[in-house]
């Protein structure tokens, strides 16, 4: 039987119109790793979504800079950079990036983290308390 453990961790949450072009990703996981953060992306089409965690406060906020310095159509950072409880059953390398196509994947892996109603808030898919 595996345990989940719920650990701090600053995340945020990017929403944008889409998110197509390969170039772009490649410089976001680039600054994903100079700021040695942790990214979920959901690219393809519409809408984009981000997902960054980091045990770093500045280097996430540096990191939603970076990426807002890019001009992604419709940027809107959907959940600032904050400290956030998370279940953590499987341990994420310090720096990373993964890319889902589509939003369910998404909403599945923010589960997993134990960060489904509060990706659902930030997306304005449910209302927040």
């Amino acid at each position: 039987m595996s345990r989940s453990a719920n650990i701090q961790i600053f995340t945020t949450l990017i929403r944008t119109h889409h998110i197509t072009s390969r170039k772009k990703l490649a410089r976001v996981k680039k600054a994903a790793t100079l700021h040695n953060v942790h990214v979920l992306i959901r690219s393809g089409g519409s809408p984009g979504i981000m997902y960054a965690e980091g045990a770093d406060e500045v280097a996430i906020s540096n990191w939603v800079a970076y990426v807002q310095a890019l001009r992604y159509k419709d940027f809107q950072c959907a959940r600032k950079p904050a400290i956030n409880h998370i279940r953590a059953t499987v341990r994420l390398k310090d720096s990373g990036f993964e890319e889902v196509t589509s939003v369910a994947e998404f909403g599945e892996r923010m589960e997993q983290r134990g960060l489904g109603s509060w990706w659902r808030i930030g997306m304005g898919y449910e209302a927040s308390d």
